[in-house]
């Protein structure tokens, strides 16, 4: 190797030319790109063209570095396949002979660094390494992503000598069938790392299952088996046929146009699908809007994108797994004979295969068929390459006679009232596009958005998480999750019922109108035409139409208050409603996101389950016998603490039946403990503990009345960093008020003590502290908020009995929000009753049973409806 004693450094000029040069061409070849609506024509082109343009840059920059001749410049990684998107790292290998080390050759190591820094001053966005054969090979031995990132290299420039002798030594390295397991464990972790779906609301196009990364997979391990490297190669050599090597290429070209996008679009490497974002990749699209005659948006731009997006991740997932157990199967033979399972299927090594290639096309019964043996036969954990193709190549016999079979109809009836692997089934019969092919109003559904903020699925896929938390109130394995559901569905006697309403409960919706009750026509016409008993097909209907009421009654009105308990059990009209919509509701909440179910939440459905089914079974209670009833138990709590005889009674002589309708007998214990020697003083009590019914601070304040008082707590809650779940204000007769509130942090500490202790000190320090309210603090809003505001709305109607009020607020959560509120209810001497806070994602529902004067005037409540809705705006 020639190793000059003097490093000529690259001229600046030359630089600055190379740069000037590359820049303007890449700018060339994104315009074009920009130019490129919905068509995927030509991506593959662009993509090409830009990576040729970076090859030129380097063999130009390489050549002004006057790098000796027995080295070698290598493009690895994506760049290696030959293509690279406007903002992905430009990923290169210096290779060095065997026994020539940059540290101990100072010329060359100048060189090389002058080269490296010549290319980001160029433009080029580098990521470079420096090795010799020998360090890339031991790496590759170690380490497969160094490996797969070798796979793919090609020479730019310098020794071609060099480079066939790494790729010589590089392939002797690679074991194809270790690669192929390190590759598809690699794949099951990323897969995890998104929970298993291509469906999440702000999906990666190329890391998320269904994104290019899973297309990569396949070439990288064919590649290293020596089986091709592009579609077209797997197809001759029968890994593929010509149909699935064009829907790969076609789906394949879509998400790549997306993610090329999304880079021009953001400016910078982005390759997630982002709220903010989304809406200006649909534009580049030339995607439009639907709007109505009436001006109403049907569905957004940015829907039309993410539906195409999810079809085609659905159709690369289903690619993905066809061709992956193609590879499997000719790296590792099955030595095991089939055997049948009947005259139209065989097991093989665990999978359900079809007898003949063409048995869908002849028999397309026998493709519901599939999944009931799927749940049925013993030691079967899912289907082979051959059928899963059969299935990907027989969509077109599932047309409406296929709908309209009733051996069909028989069949899909078998597989929702077998006892287990009703959610794999499901799931399963939604990847190979079986379900909405089967069901077609659910395949309206599939890749369906939802703009809510609190869901963070879409709809199918919410549909089916709803349907497997139903299935788990089933199973004793899972019996430790949500024991009271679980002891619920234990003396259930038909869970197909709870399946099929999990499965419609939501099938109308992104159509206009209330998707309850078109749902609740849906599941009518699907009950009658499966043959479902005229008494179960009443209740699943019941179920879908209704599915929305309880969450609203427990987390909006007063459980307290006999008239909505009464209200509500009418409603459900007896206990197998009850309970059934009781199931239903918990497994959808738990259904939307893993934030929007609390502890609170579960409580307050809980207690409007029990309190209805008295009122069910006839044992409603007179107001003042179950007022009786809580006394007692409070006070068989209360002998536990030694207090003095009848020191309860002056507290309680102060409270009326409301207090103790909205306390259970623990709480009226607990506050009797702390406050009952202070009845008439003028302290502030303040006590906090851990919340006996899930995660937080339950906390107590009694103190003499203040018309702010409401605002001033809220406003340290929020300054402390607590969120209010739920409030119960309550006025004495003597004007003292008794107040509880149910608050979580997101950070609560082991040594929960101190916290309390803080609390209790701050907050009774604030009450104290007179002088006017301090302004609300105007918190972040969140990225998905600004991309989907909501509409801020005030609701404010006098309640049946026309003596108090709901206010029902909904808006945008932030920071400092149910302060704002409450500093104008103070402002207006709005007295509160009863607060309802609920936050789903990133809104708010929150109802106050409130009253007042002012409230009496119209002209003062428009004011006060006018000053909330500013002070809720985001």
């Amino acid at each position: 190797m020639n190793q000059a004693a003097a490093v000529p450094a690259v001229a600046g000029r030359d630089i600055q030319a190379v740069r000037e040069a590359y820049l303007a061409r890449k700018g060339e070849v994104i315009a074009g790109l920009r130019a490129v609506s919905a068509s995927t024509r030509g991506i593959r082109g662009l993509l090409q063209a830009l990576s040729e343009l970076a090859d030129g840059a380097l063999q130009a920059l390489w050549q002004q570095a006057g790098l000796p001749a027995g080295v070698a410049l290598l493009a690895v990684g994506g760049f290696g396949r030959g293509e690279l998107f406007p903002h992905s790292d430009v990923d290169v290998v210096l290779l060095l002979p065997d026994g020539v080390s940059p540290d101990g050759d100072a010329p060359l190591k100048r060189r090389i660094e002058a080269f490296i820094g010549s290319c980001w001053d160029a433009g080029l966005e580098i990521g470079s390494s420096v090795r010799t054969v020998e360090e890339c090979v031991a790496q590759a031995v170690g380490d497969v992503t160094v490996q797969t990132s070798l796979l793919e290299s090609r020479l730019i420039t310098g020794s071609r000598k060099l480079f066939l002798e790494f790729q010589g030594r590089f392939r002797q390295t690679v074991d194809a069938r270790n690669f192929f397991v390190a590759k598809t464990l690699e794949m099951r972790q990323r897969h995890t790392k998104f929970e298993n779906t291509p469906y999440s609301l702000e999906p990666n196009c190329k890391e998320s299952p269904g994104g290019l990364r899973d297309l990569q997979v396949i070439l990288w391990v064919a590649n290293a088996a020596g089986f091709g490297k592009s579609w077209d190669e797997l197809a001759r050599r029968g890994l593929a046929t010509p149909f699935e090597a064009r829907q790969i290429k076609r789906n394949e070209a879509l998400l790549s146009l997306i993610r090329a996008k999304l880079h021009v679009v953001a400016n910078r490497r982005e390759d997630r699908l982002v709220f903010d974002l989304q809406g200006a990749v649909a534009e580049s699209f030339g995607y439009l809007p639907l709007v109505r005659a009436d001006g109403r948006v049907v569905s957004r731009a940015s829907e039309v994108l993410m539906k195409r997006f999810y079809w085609a991740a659905k159709a690369v997932a289903q690619l993905n797994q066809i061709l992956l157990l193609n590879i499997e199967e000719r790296l590792n033979p099955a030595t095991q004979e089939p055997r049948p399972i009947n005259e139209r299927f065989l097991e093989k090594a665990g999978m359900i295969e079809v007898a003949s290639d063409d048995l869908y096309l002849k028999q397309p019964q026998a493709i519901l068929e599939t999944f009931l043996l799927y749940q049925t036969t013993v030691g079967v954990k899912g289907l082979s390459a051959r059928t899963l193709r059969a299935l990907y190549s027989a969509r077109k016999v599932m047309d409406a006679r296929f709908r309209d079979d009733p051996v069909n109809h028989a069949t899909f009836r078998a597989i929702l009232m077998q006892p287990q692997g009703i959610t794999h089934a499901m799931r399963l019969m939604n990847q190979t596009s079986v379900l909405g092919r089967y069901l077609w109003v659910f395949r309206r559904i599939v890749g369906q958005m939802q703009h809510d903020l609190f869901h963070v699925y879409t709809v199918d896929q919410h549909i089916l998480m709803v349907l497997r938390n139903v299935r788990r109130f089933f199973m004793a394995e899972h019996a430790h999750e949500y024991p009271f559901c679980s002891q619920l569905a234990a003396g259930w006697d038909k869970p197909y019922i709870l399946y099929i309403a999990a499965l419609f409960h939501d099938i109308a919706k992104g159509r206009g109108g209330d998707h309850s009750d078109l749902g609740a026509r849906e599941v009518r016409r699907f009950c009658r035409a499966h043959d479902i008993a005229a008494e179960d097909c009443q209740l699943v209907e019941f179920l879908v139409r209704e599915h929305l009421a309880m969450s609203r009654v427990a987390q909006k009105e007063d459980l307290g208050d006999p008239a909505v308990i009464g209200a509500f059990a009418e409603r459900v009209g007896n206990e197998r409603n009850l309970t059934a919509l009781y199931l239903l509701t918990v497994a959808d909440i738990r259904g939307t996101s893993p934030k929007v179910w609390n502890a609170w939440k579960g409580k307050l459905l809980e207690d409007l389950y029990k309190y209805t089914l008295r009122r069910l079974g006839g044992r409603a209670p007179d107001p003042s016998a179950e007022v009786e009833a809580r006394k007692r138990d409070a006070l068989v709590q209360l002998q536990l603490f030694a207090l003095p005889f009848e020191a309860h009674k002056k507290l309680w002589d102060s409270l009326d039946v409301g207090y103790f309708m909205r306390h259970d007998a623990s709480d009226i214990a607990w506050h009797t403990r702390h406050v009952s020697r202070h009845v008439g003083g003028d302290r502030v009590i303040v006590r906090a503990r851990l919340s006996p019914v899930g995660e937080g601070l339950q906390v107590l304040v009694y103190t003499p009345d203040q018309t702010d008082l409401f605002a001033r707590i809220c406003g340290y809650f929020d300054q402390a960093g607590f969120s209010i779940l739920d409030a119960k204000v309550h006025t004495a007769t003597n004007g003292y008020a008794l107040d509880t509130f149910q608050v979580v942090t997101a950070m609560l500490p082991d040594h929960y003590r101190e916290l309390c202790s803080m609390v209790e000190s701050e907050l009774a320090l604030t009450i104290n502290t007179a002088g006017p309210l301090p302004p609300p603090s105007r918190g972040r809003v969140s990225r998905r908020v600004k991309s989907f505001p909501i509409a801020p709305r005030i609701d404010l109607r006098p309640d049946e009995k026309a003596q108090r009020w709901l206010l029902s607020i909904s808006a945008s959560d932030r920071v400092g929000l149910l302060y704002s509120v409450a500093r104008v209810l103070a402002r207006h001497k709005i007295n509160l009753q009863l607060a309802k806070v609920s936050t789903l994602g990133e809104r708010v529902e929150d109802t106050f049973l409130i009253d007042g004067a002012e409230l009496q005037q119209n002209r003062r409540q428009i004011e006060i409806e006018t000053e909330l809705l500013e002070a809720i705006s985001a």
